[in-house]
């Protein structure tokens, strides 16, 4: 069976409201904008949604969010969206903040089989202690909070730290996008552009592909393969899409001489 699907929409078409969805991006570097579109132009809402952020007013995951298409967002940071940080203060969105190593650490054991592990990171803080506010209520309390969670001290070289459990993710479908592909599967990331992507696809159940560039197998070089086929399920051949800059910082004539 190919791998290849001819069109985003077909792509997507089985994800139903409710699904989970591990999505590979930063900011708006490396999203796969293609297929969050074809997702936004069909009926499935009540997301749950696992990404380093949730992209940008009207752009990336910031599109399904402007539609009320999701329900929860786990995320490393609000970033530059402010409908994101507008719905999660008004109690409209809950949001789960995981500092961004544990939140890669999370999706990268889920991918792994792996479903739990210990980390200092959080020990002391809400993240481990609880009452982290996950969802807000109309009036500004705290409606939802997180849950305490498990610590331990460990024998031998550990033995002056604690660490914190955290539960690694899973998700029913993975969003990625490739500089390169072949039809096996096989994924090429461009450079910055492999940030979260190939974490996320692991963790999904199903992965499927934006590529930009797709070619037969063998054309690959083997060794500047990121993420190998056996993780990836479809693939959409999108061409060189328009890079969207999340904030454009310029210098003047004197700056740049200087």
């Amino acid at each position: 069976m190919t791998k290849v699907c001819g069109f985003a929409d077909e792509a997507v078409a089985d994800i139903a409201s409710g699904a989970s969805l591990a999505v590979g991006g930063f900011g708006l570097c490396g999203i796969p904008d293609v297929l969050i579109a074809a997702i936004a132009d069909g009926d499935a809402t009540d997301l749950e949604v696992f990404s380093n952020n949730c992209g940008t007013d009207g752009h990336g995951l910031g599109i399904l969010l402007a539609k009320r298409r999701i329900r929860r967002v786990t995320a490393s940071y609000v970033g530059e969206n402010a409908e994101f940080a507008r719905q999660y203060l008004s109690g409209e969105l809950e949001v789960e903040l995981t500092p961004q190593g544990t939140l890669a650490e999370k999706l990268r054991a889920g991918g792994a089989g792996i479903p739990a592990f210990f980390t200092p990171t959080g020990v002391g803080t809400l993240i481990s202690e609880g009452g982290l506010p996950w969802r807000y209520g109309s009036d500004g309390t705290v409606a939802v909070a997180s849950p305490r969670k498990e610590v331990r001290e460990f024998d031998g070289v550990w033995a002056d730290r604690r660490y914190v459990l955290e539960r690694a993710i899973t998700a029913d479908f993975a969003l990625v996008h490739a500089h390169a592909g072949d039809t096996e599967g096989n994924l090429v990331f461009n450079k910055a552009a492999m940030n979260f992507n190939p974490l996320a696809a692991m963790a999904g159940r199903i992965c499927i592909a934006q590529v930009e560039n797709l070619v037969e197998p063998g054309e690959l070089d083997p060794a500047q393969v990121h993420l190998p086929g056996i993780f990836v399920d479809r693939i959409v051949h999108t061409g060189k899409q328009k890079k969207q800059i999340e904030r454009r910082t310029t210098a003047t004539a004197k700056e740049t001489a200087a």
